[in-house]
């Protein structure tokens, strides 16, 4: 085989390698809320993972082992506890590596520190969202907290369940906690505009305050708020419309348009499908949002356009502040986003019933000619997001419904692009096989 006809061989069998990879990949998605359903000793272990959102946090993870609580022990842990505190205990045992039984009997030198979900979000202070994993005498094996001296409060009691090199679901005997962990302030007692002022949101608190709109944000942060505040720049976009012009009416249903009655955080918008209500919202679905997602990057999709959410101000059960990068135009107040122009043509100047002509258009003049046609602009909004399949976004307060659909959708979506990847592999391959006959 000549030098060439080998290297091409070589680079078709890459590519096979690279769609064998994807495809394992898009398989790896995973729904920790069914993997726990049907097993009545995590009933309440379950539950908060759907009230908390934490569910959506562990599904985005590629790799992960979550340390599960009896009903027992998640009783003596929530007794008390606000809801973002339970947030951070969950989080607190979610670990970012995978661990099963027989890695957690054989850990290098007897022990290890991996990091928890905690320790991503940022909100731990120095390493404390990490855990310390130690092979203990006995056979046990002890989760303690990374501070020096702490104690093995947790120990493994059992497997639960495991997708091999993905997810791990083992139970554990008590919740890992310590000093500073619990004790977030209530989203209620927060200066919300003056949150708001610090992210860079100060023309929208100002207007929020001069409508009264934030008297009716501080009433809907008891029970569930997710409040989408556009940065100052987002202010500053030469397209924006005069806001000057609006009604009164108008503006207040502009800011509701930019909260949702639900507990919403990044992760859960991410998986988000169909359409999603605001505080503008009507019964016909009036005043509605949509999201687009690609990777790691959510966009808010009006029907007009596309708002990409930028920061996380604020993540407090029930309530999440986020920052997005443009105001939400609803199509109800500044209409619809204008639809493509027709492709020019000579059919286009012809009525439809009149046969074509056979002879040639006549020969436009030279400076005619010369001048170009210009393209018709093509919309600047994103898609739709494809239609409702589940019940991550219900409202916080209706019932915790069958997750399983969410994952499907993922599993669906991956496998589809493994296949796109395999087909375009079996092009590259038979192009070169006819190369090397």
């Amino acid at each position: 085989m000549a030098a060439p006809q080998l290297h091409l061989a070589l680079l078709v069998l890459s590519l096979a390698a690279a769609s064998a990879a994807a495809a394992d990949s898009s398989s790896s998605s995973h729904n920790i809320t069914a993997v726990l359903d049907g097993r009545p000793e995590y009933t309440l272990y379950n539950s908060y993972l759907s009230e908390t959102k934490v569910c959506d946090e562990i599904n985005s993870e590629h790799t992960v082992t979550v340390l599960v609580l009896t009903n027992g022990a998640m009783s003596s842990l929530v007794a008390n506890l606000s809801l973002a505190d339970i947030k951070n205990a969950l989080r607190l045992l979610t670990l970012l590596d995978y661990f099963d039984e027989k890695k957690l009997h054989s850990l290098d030198s007897g022990s290890e520190l991996t990091t928890s979900l905690y320790q991503k979000t940022g909100e731990a202070a120095g390493n404390m969202g990490h855990v310390n994993i130690t092979d203990l005498r006995g056979g046990k094996v002890g989760f303690a907290p990374a501070a020096p001296g702490a104690k093995f409060q947790s120990t493994y009691t059992k497997r639960v369940d495991e997708e091999p090199s993905t997810l791990s679901v083992l139970e554990v005997s008590d919740p890992i906690t310590f000093p500073g962990l619990f004790g977030s302030p209530s989203a209620s007692s927060v200066n919300l505009t003056g949150l708001l002022e610090k992210a860079g949101c100060k023309q929208f608190a100002r207007l929020i305050v001069s409508s009264g709109v934030v008297k009716i944000y501080q009433t809907a942060m008891d029970k569930a708020l997710t409040l989408l505040a556009p940065n100052d720049d987002a202010f500053k976009a030469k397209d924006l419309p005069d806001l000057s012009k609006l009604s009164s009416a108008d503006l207040v249903t502009l800011l509701q348009y930019h909260a949702l009655p639900q507990y919403a955080p990044k992760a859960s918008l991410k998986v988000a499908k169909g359409s999603i209500p605001t505080l503008a919202s009507t019964g016909a679905g009036k005043y509605d949002l949509s999201v687009v997602s690609s990777g790691d990057d959510v966009s808010l999709d009006t029907g007009k356009d596309t708002s990409r959410v930028a920061s996380t101000v604020l993540d407090d059960t029930p309530t999440v502040i986020l920052t997005v990068d443009k105001l939400l135009l609803p199509p109800g107040l500044f209409g619809s986003a204008p639809s493509p122009a027709p492709a020019p043509g000579p059919a286009a100047d012809v009525p439809a019933s009149a046969p074509a002509p056979e002879t040639s258009a006549p020969t436009p003049s030279p400076k005619a000619a010369g001048k170009k046609k210009k393209k018709a602009k093509s919309p600047s909004h994103s898609p739709p997001a494809p239609p409702a399949n589940s019940p991550d976004m219900a409202p916080a307060d209706a019932p915790v419904g069958d997750a399983a659909d969410t994952a499907d959708s993922k599993k669906n979506g991956g496998a589809a692009a493994a296949v796109s990847l395999a087909a375009t592999v079996a092009c590259v391959a038979l192009v070169a096989a006819s190369l090397l006959l």
